[in-house]
């Protein structure tokens, strides 16, 4: 029978996190189980920094960005030795299973572990949107949300100056916060791995753009093209001057907005319960507005594909 939980937030931090993380605490506590922080992710955990968490530990964290409690990658947890090192220290304290907020990696990391014995659940907690299973991970909103803010606050220059603004969001290899921020903004185009680039195309949206609006948005997901050559080309080729702007971290920080703030709680609370139920290497996903637990192997394998199809959904629009 379970008595002692940890929680823990691995890899890139996403606003919401640290509502997750008082949500384990509080339902845990609630529960009649010690909940445990460890520290700085599995680094942390390896390095045993662990305290027990009371219902004041996570007083005012609900609209705090970032995570109180840390984050920090450990390329060295592939390792069975670096991962029995860290199973010791939770021997140490008594923690019988752990909630890992994270993205892809952390998942694997709770896999691992959970096939070792320690029962894990993940929390998808990442800005991206990119992992397999459900379809909104806590920190998508509130990142959208800020780049929809810049984007606004660039159109008014843009127009004044009769530019084409070039956005460059994060995304990695996952298009989710550019698609969804061109439909939010109006952007004349969007290029991600998900719409693909063609440069003579885009060339000549540019181009009709101009016959009847004084601005013209972009938005690229990072690593997809060089944006400094796209500038060069529509300078070149287009009546607008091209400007490009990286938002870069700045979409990671912020307080998360109260959809982020709900979708981190009630999966918090969803992770503590299926600990209690006895289930474990299993991940709470977000599938048509409800909750489930998938398990993480089968989330891993899924094919995600809702970003392609709200490309297909919305491509007249552009």
């Amino acid at each position: 029978m379970i008595k002692k939980i940890g929680v823990l937030t691995s890899g890139g931090d996403a606003p919401g996190m640290n509502a997750a993380v008082r949500a384990v605490v509080r339902a845990g506590i609630t529960h009649g189980l010690e909940v445990y922080a460890i520290y700085d992710g599995y680094r942390g955990l390896y390095e045993g920094k662990i305290e027990r968490m009371y219902r004041k530990s996570v007083s005012e964290k609900l609209n705090r960005g970032g995570t109180f409690i840390g984050t920090a990658r450990l390329p060295e947890f592939k390792y069975e030795e670096v991962r029995e090192v860290c199973i010791e220290n939770l021997h140490e304290y008594g923690i019988d299973a752990l909630v890992c907020i994270g993205g892809d990696g952390t998942y694997h990391g709770a896999l691992e572990l959970t096939k070792m014995g320690i029962y894990c659940i993940g929390l998808p907690g990442t800005i991206d949107n990119d992992i397999s299973g459900t379809e909104y991970t806590i920190g998508f909103d509130t990142a959208l949300s800020t780049i929809v803010d810049a984007v606004d606050k660039l159109r008014d220059t843009s127009s004044s100056h009769r530019r084409c603004s070039i956005v460059e969001v994060m995304g990695r290899n996952c298009g989710a916060l550019a698609i969804h921020a061109g439909i939010a903004v109006g952007a004349e185009i969007v290029i991600c791995a998900e719409t693909g680039y063609n440069e003579e195309e885009v060339i000549k949206t540019v181009c009709e753009a101009a016959k009847s609006k004084r601005h013209c948005i972009i938005i690229v997901s990072e690593h997809t093209i060089d944006i400094k050559a796209l500038e060069q080309a529509i300078n070149e080729r287009t009546p607008f001057n091209a400007r490009t702007t990286v938002l870069g971290y700045i979409q990671r920080g912020g307080s998360p907005t109260p959809r982020d703030r709900i979708l981190a709680s009630t999966m918090g609370v969803k992770a503590v319960e299926e600990l209690l139920a006895g289930n474990g290497g299993t991940c709470i996903c977000e599938v048509e507005g409800k909750l489930k637990a998938v398990p993480i192997e089968e989330a891993l394998n899924q094919k995600r594909d809702q970003v392609s199809e709200k490309y297909r959904e919305f491509k007249e629009l552009w």
